[in-house]
């Protein structure tokens, strides 16, 4: 979220995730209670007597707050399914956050990086890092015909699932996106929201992925993506914004300072209209009508202002009312000192 990734002004982050099963252990959702809290301890030993240990910070989902969870999911960091179940799960993570070990999510791990904007050959040379770090002490479920083994099967054979999150603003306003959702489709892509699946898309965000994972490399299928996917979506963007500069600048700037005006003076504000207008004031800034506000105070408005981290900032538990009230305050105070 920090706008310092290539291609920052409409790839907001990218992510690479593989998907691990330890050979000899029922797949999680086969597994009784007793069998999940043995692969948790069997892989929190081996994890955290390892080479990174001194980078992590493991944490048992049972032994923090529901609200303490959600901000996890709020920062991208775990998942919905991971927040929300019950049982022996945990997380280990790196210090700033852009690598998450998943214990007991759907797979017994389930490894991610995290960078901001298209770092995704980056991310690869990483997480390959610690992939391989890890098979040192654990015996992965591998298929010499199929690849990795997983309990999703169209995660089976690399295990990899390649993610980025675009802004897409302008492809919307001019009625384009659902051009996007279509080619996706054609090309075995999956479109979700910011939480990925079982999420609509909110603020213009859009969560893009590959959705096949066997039959082809780990490099093959993220070039593959970028130069067929990543890329093209980004220039359509761009050309969308340059179509509305051109022949709607009226409508565009209108949109913009009005989301400007609303969030500067709101005194309730929903989490999904202030997602809605952090959009144009974030597409104001790369189109430089707004300069004085900087992209990456935008990027760090829109998380603190979720739910979970709006409660954690005001030290106490809020009702939907009293967050959008607490919402709306936040934003005037953090607009006001630019």
């Amino acid at each position: 979220m920090d706008d310092s990734g290539p291609l920052g002004d409409i790839v907001i982050s990218c992510r690479i995730r593989l998907a691990r099963n330890i050979a000899g252990f029922q797949f999680f959702s086969h597994a009784d209670a007793e069998q999940q809290a043995e692969v948790l301890s069997f892989i929190r030993d081996k994890v955290m007597a390892g080479e990174l240990k001194k980078d992590l910070w493991y944490i048992d989902m049972s032994e923090i707050s529901a609200l303490e969870r959600e901000m996890l999911t709020e920062r991208h960091v775990i998942s919905k399914q991971l927040a929300q179940s019950h049982g022996a799960r945990a997380v280990a993570l790196s210090h700033d956050e852009s690598l998450a070990m998943m214990i007991n999510e759907e797979d017994h791990l389930r490894l991610q990086v995290l960078a901001s904007g298209l770092q995704l050959r980056e991310n690869y040379v990483r997480i390959n890092r610690v992939d391989t770090l890890l098979e040192g002490s654990l015996e992965f479920a591998f298929s010499p015909d199929y690849g990795y083994l997983t309990a999703c099967p169209t995660n089976v054979g690399t295990g990899i699932r390649v993610s980025v999150m675009l802004h897409l603003p302008a492809l919307k306003l001019l009625g384009q996106i659902d051009k996007v959702f279509r080619a996706a489709k054609d090309m075995h892509l999956a479109i979700r929201g910011l939480y990925g699946e079982g999420t609509e898309p909110a603020g213009d965000l859009y969560q893009l992925s590959n959705q096949i994972t066997l039959g082809k490399t780990e490099e093959q299928i993220i070039d593959e993506f970028i130069r067929r996917t990543v890329e093209p979506v980004v220039e359509y963007e761009r050309l969308a914004r340059k179509k509305l500069l051109k022949d709607r600048f009226t409508v565009l700037s209108d949109k913009i300072y009005r989301a400007m005006g609303l969030l500067g003076h709101a005194r309730m504000i929903s989490s999904e209209e202030a997602m809605h207008l952090l959009s144009f004031v974030r597409l104001g800034i790369n189109l430089e009508l707004i300069k004085n506000i900087r992209l990456r105070d935008v990027n760090d408005i829109f998380l603190l202002t979720q739910p979970a981290h709006l409660q954690a900032l005001s030290g106490k538990s809020l009702d939907a009312g009293a967050r959008d009230e607490a919402r709306a305050e936040f934003i005037r105070d953090r607009l006001s000192r630019n």
